[in-house]
């Protein structure tokens, strides 16, 4: 039976003890970081050995934003500007059209060594209080704007074959610390969270979705990928009925040990734990934390699962020069 985790292996090839741990622990998926990236021959290498190790199509997962998370690098692969400065380079008219071809041309990328979901669009609002770890990761500052354009890149990487994983449910764009390092609190009123719960019920057709290790005061005391009331509202009030993943777990923003922040994730209503750092001890306690997936967990993971689309055909040197066409400095005479 499979476990309700996704984990990141530790390297850039799969040891022989690594693989019998995975074909035990039986993870729904596994994430990719830079550590087990070196170039497109030896990651076609990896994303086959995982998914033999664990028996089946298993989804390999990455964070290919663009700008600093960016997994897949030079001089392999496209360097992508920050998504914020990318779009303010297209203009409001053509942002659209151009990050459609960016998630047209990352997912090309990825689906060429066996990568098939990428962990965006960040549908979190970009403010001025924003903490710097996360605001050029946005794509704008309002609700229809960061909807469309969120739209817009996830319609592009299914283009290529590529699901999206929308981010950081129910919005990040308030806090002012790196939830990497720290819990963010956020005290703004309920009727000011609206447009960031607005922005991501507008995106709740997306077929999955990673939680945000924050507080939001007004409404709970707990953060959001511990709390069942946050978790409610994520399926209620935003409607989002997709796959729901915790952000990583190895963040030092939760409390306690990888147990005790897997097992409250999925206590929580999580449908999947997600861990990243390769530390094969805390995988362990992870999987074993998480349980099996089960349930309407394992029944919205088999839809997320359904939705991996087929590639259409790209002339990936049409579409890049379109791309710079859309993006080249407007000179008004």
């Amino acid at each position: 039976m499979m476990s309700a985790a996704i984990l990141g292996p530790e390297g850039p090839r799969l040891e022989a003890d690594e693989r019998a741990f995975f074909a035990e622990a039986q993870p729904w998926g596994f994430i990719l970081f830079a550590r087990n990236v070196e170039d497109p021959a030896q990651l076609r290498r990896l994303t086959g050995d995982l998914r033999a190790a664990v028996g089946r199509d298993a989804p390999i997962l990455v964070d290919q934003e663009g700008g600093r998370v960016q997994r897949l690098r030079a001089p392999h692969w496209r360097e992508w500007r920050p998504p914020l400065d990318f779009v303010r380079a297209a203009g409001p008219e053509d942002a659209p059209r151009a990050m459609w071809l960016r998630g047209r041309l990352i997912a090309d990328e990825l689906a060429a060594v066996g990568i098939d979901v990428n962990c965006t669009p960040c549908a979190d609002l970009a403010r001025p209080e924003t903490h710097p770890f996360l605001h050029n990761r946005c794509y704008g500052g309002t609700p229809e704007t960061v909807a469309e354009l969120s739209h817009s890149l996830a319609e592009g990487q299914a283009a290529g074959g590529v699901l999206s994983v929308m981010k950081h449910l129910p919005g990040h764009g308030r806090a002012t610390l790196d939830s990497h390092h720290h819990l963010p609190r956020i005290d703004a009123t309920e009727a000011d969270l609206e447009g960031d719960f607005a922005t991501f019920r507008a995106l709740a057709d997306l077929p999955m979705a990673m939680t945000a290790h924050i507080v939001l005061e007004a409404l709970s005391d707990r953060p959001a990928t511990h709390d069942p009331a946050m978790i409610a509202l994520i399926r209620e009030r935003i409607g989002f009925a997709g796959l729901l993943m915790t952000d990583d777990l190895s963040m030092e923003a939760l409390g306690g040990d990888v147990s005790a922040r897997a097992g409250q994730a999925i206590a929580a209503g999580c449908d999947l734990a997600l861990h990243c750092n390769g530390k094969r001890a805390e995988m362990e306690r992870v999987v074993a934390a998480a349980g099996p997936l089960t349930g309407a967990a394992a029944a919205r993971a088999e839809a997320a699962l359904a939705a991996r689309p087929a590639p259409e055909p790209l002339d990936p040197a049409a579409a890049e020069a379109e791309l710079a066409a859309l993006l080249a400095p407007r000179h008004d005479g």
